[in-house]
């Protein structure tokens, strides 16, 4: 694949609330430069290709909550993730066309999904919607920028039900798919529960796909109720 080195500064993007993600930070598990590792880790744990096709990450996508950040996997408590994290993303310097996207400024929409509801065992409410937002990258790959992510559904903390073991939640940014610098004209599902879709099953893939959208990162975490 066409994965190499990460460059060294943060692409976009901060919270509604305004929190930006500092250097300080605990990065994107033991090794964020590997965009492999990234892809393996989301074939490993079913994301691709049952939540998502199949894609080769371009950015590294760092979710940082006050006490916790995702690493690809981890387990945290949802008391430590009743606010909508810090999103920060990072460049990495490939033989993409996607470059040259990244050398203008595009909107990026990030969005967290849980497939697991209310179990993974019986996803008869998947998917889940627990956040879509809209941030603009800078102007250049050379410049760091940040901005604040606009809600187009507010944030809903995970909160897996009791004896229903541990959940994916998954979050991924997508870019247009035809590289439009304009605003995107994004659908607002109309209930959070299969993405308010009729389906059960519907999800991020679908309404990705009516949008107009393609994945270029993605993380995740795993939670459950303390009661199991």
């Amino acid at each position: 694949m066409l994965f190499t080195k990460l460059w060294g500064f943060p692409l976009l993007l901060v919270t509604q609330l305004g929190r930006v993600a500092s250097e300080e930070q605990e990065v994107l598990g033991p090794d964020p430069n590997d965009l492999d590792h990234i892809h393996d880790k989301l074939i490993e744990a079913d994301i691709i290709p049952d939540i998502i096709e199949d894609f080769p990450p371009a950015l590294a996508f760092r979710a940082s909550w006050k006490h916790d950040s995702a690493k690809l996997g981890n387990t945290l408590k949802p008391d430590h993730l009743q606010s909508a994290p810090s999103i920060h993303l990072e460049k990495v310097e490939t033989e993409s066309s996607f470059d040259t996207q990244l050398k203008r400024r595009i909107t990026y929409v990030i969005v967290l999904t849980d497939p697991d509801a209310p179990s993974r065992d019986d996803p008869k409410w998947s998917q889940f919607c627990h956040w879509i937002a809209t941030g603009v990258s800078g102007k250049s790959p050379a410049e760091a920028s940040k901005h604040h992510l606009k809600d187009l559904i507010e944030y809903k903390p995970p909160a897996p039900p009791p004896k229903t073991g541990k959940h994916r939640y998954i979050f991924f940014a997508f870019v247009a798919s035809n590289g439009t610098t304009e605003k995107l004209h994004l659908t607002k599902p109309e209930e959070r529960k299969h993405w308010g879709s009729d389906h059960a099953g519907y999800g991020v893939r679908e309404w990705a796909n009516e949008n107009g959208l393609i994945p270029v990162a993605a993380n995740f975490i795993y939670a459950e109720n303390e009661k199991q």
